[in-house]
Order: structure tokens, then sequence, then C-alpha cells
């Protein structure tokens, strides 16, 4: 059994998660401005020759979201005083990057809803939802490239790289009963915490910081992704499809062991445990409401969140070293955000 699981019952600091559910566009207040700027930037940058790219990139930039990981960027950036126009650019690389392994993903999961819509693949095609993605990554890289930053191109193509390698190990863990705690969480730090350490370096990155201060802010970014995975997990047999965006019991029925499906595999009883690892070989007929009982009658869901709420802290004692502003005030609440929120 991994031996993060012994790690449950250690003391959360409660002060350090005393902001209680602050809403998104609190969080984001204070580089609203920078927010509008950032999509007037992407819609110009989106623009093809090729009405099929325009479609499908104008369709899932168009869904919207949270678009936490720019957001990432632009208030460190801010409460770290850089307030130079690259910020913009690379806020709309870091988008362009995500949207990217959204259609990917999309694809590969064989997905139809995504943020309560139809996935592109779903109203375009797998081949389109492909090829635009590459667009959106090599346009990223162009832009990448007018920052004229080796750090910066460094960042990124090192950050691209991982989150490629963690689509892969994700796709090796599907329908595989065997995945242990470690596993999967190398899983989260390469396919999603990834892209919000890199967010958060090239903010540091842009302030001027040498490697050892950009070191804290990586870690942020990387402490700040992990619990926002691991809220989704929890959500997928909590949430409902109009908060969520997405059909509850997805996870389950694409057969990816997720770390609550973990901890039932290694901590429940033997019928739950045989429950479970059926489900995950043969997702076909998966019995969602069985397997929602036997989570939630489990303590699974209570430690994974333990787990966000771990690493939100940690995240929390870095913000909380910066001198007080609005950059800091919100980088805070995203923390509390990041595990209390529905959706």
């Amino acid at each position: 059994m991994s031996s993060t699981f012994n790690a449950y019952n250690e003391n959360v600091d409660s002060q350090d998660l005393a902001l209680a559910k602050p809403k998104a566009s609190s969080v984001l207040a204070p580089v609203a401005d920078d927010m509008r700027g950032m999509d007037a930037l992407i819609r110009t940058r989106l623009r093809s020759e090729v009405v099929l790219v325009n479609q499908v990139a104008e369709y899932i930039i168009g869904a919207g979201g949270k678009r936490l990981r720019p957001a990432l960027l632009l208030l460190i950036a801010g409460a770290l005083d850089y307030r130079g126009p690259h910020r913009l650019t690379l806020a709309a690389v870091v988008e362009f990057i995500h949207t990217a392994t959204l259609l990917h993903d999309d694809v590969v999961d064989e997905s139809d809803l995504r943020r309560g819509r139809q996935t592109a693949n779903a109203l375009f095609g797998n081949a389109a939802s492909v090829l635009v993605g590459d667009f959106l990554y090599s346009r990223s890289f162009q832009m990448m490239v007018d920052v004229g930053s080796l750090p910066v191109m460094r960042t990124l193509a090192d950050a691209t790289n991982v989150i490629a390698e963690g689509e892969v190990l994700q796709l090796l863990n599907i329908h595989d009963p065997d995945v242990g705690e470690e596993r999967y969480m190398q899983v989260i730090r390469y396919k999603t915490a990834k892209l919000f350490e890199a967010s958060a370096r090239l903010a540091a990155i842009l302030a001027g910081c040498s490697e050892d201060e950009q070191e804290p802010w990586a870690e942020f970014g990387r402490r700040i992704g992990t619990a926002f995975q691991l809220v989704d997990d929890v959500l997928d047999y909590l949430g409902v499809t109009a908060e969520t965006g997405k059909n509850v019991g997805d996870d389950l029925r694409e057969g990816k062991p997720t770390l609550p499906l973990i901890y039932l595999l290694e901590r429940g009883n033997a019928a739950q445990k045989s429950l479970v690892r059926n489900t995950v070989i043969d997702s076909r007929d998966a019995d969602l409401a069985g397997i929602q009982a036997a989570i939630e009658n489990s303590g699974a869901l209570d430690y994974t969140r333990a787990l966000a709420e771990r690493e939100s802290a940690a995240a929390r004692a870095v913000a909380n070293k910066l001198p007080d502003s609005p950059y800091k005030r919100s980088l805070l609440e995203l923390c509390s955000f990041a595990i209390h929120r529905d959706s």
C-alpha cells in the first residue's frame, strides 16, 4: 500500500484553509482587465485562412471555462510587479496549450460533453479536433518565440513534453485495477499540474527572478494544479452534470482508476474491492450507483479531499510570504477556491 495513505490522519492547518468558498470572479478581480486583454489577443491569434480551423478553434475557446492557468500567470506577475506586455502573450500561449490538450483529450476519451455542451469532436469529428489541436500547439510556439526568451521557451517546451508523457501514462492506466496511488499521482503531476507549474514559473521569469527564486512559484503552481485535479476526482462522483459540465461518473465509465477508486481498491472490503476491480477492467456495464455508495461509505472522498487540502495549504505557505496586495489576496483565495468549489 502506498506510503501516502499514511498521511491521511495528519492534521491540516485550519487557519491556512480559512477562506471558505470564494467565487472565481473574486479570485480573478485584480486581473480582470488583463484577462480581457488576453481574450482579445486570443481572438486575434486564432485567425486562420482555413475556415474549419476558425470554426473549431472559436467553438472550443468560446466555450469559456475558468481559464485558471493564464489567470495564475497574471496574478503572480502582478504580485511580483511585472506589468510588461509579454504577460498577455504568455497567458494566451498557456490557454492555447491547455485548449489543445482538451481537444486531444476528448478524442482519446471519446467524450461527448465538456463544460455543459457538446465536445468539438462530437460536433466536428475526431480528425478536425486533433488537427486543430495541433494548430493551437504550433500557434502557441510561434507566439512564445516572439517573447524572445530562452528560459520561457525552455519552460514551455519542457511542459508540453511532460504533458504528452502524462497523457500516455494515463492511457496505460486505463482498465488497469493494479494502478497504485504513486503511479496515479505521477499522472496528475504530469498531465494536469505541469501546466499550472509552468504558468507560475513563467510569471517569475518575466519578473526577473533567478532560477532559485522561481522554484517556490513553480511549487505553488504544481500544488494548486494537483489540488484542482484531486477535487475533480471527488466531483466526478458527487457533481451534478449541470454544475460540473460533464457527465457524473465519466472517469469510471472510461475505465480510469482515479484516487477514490484506488483508495477503495486498497482499503475497501472484499465485496467493494471486487466490484471496483471488475468495473475498472470492464466498465461497459458500470454499476455507478453501487460504486458511488461504496466510495461514499468508505471514506475515499474524505481522503481525496484531505490530500487536496494539504496541497492547497502548501501553496498558501508560498503566497503568504508576499507583501500584502490585491494579487496576494487573490492567490490566497485561489488556494481556497481550489478545494471548496462545486464545479
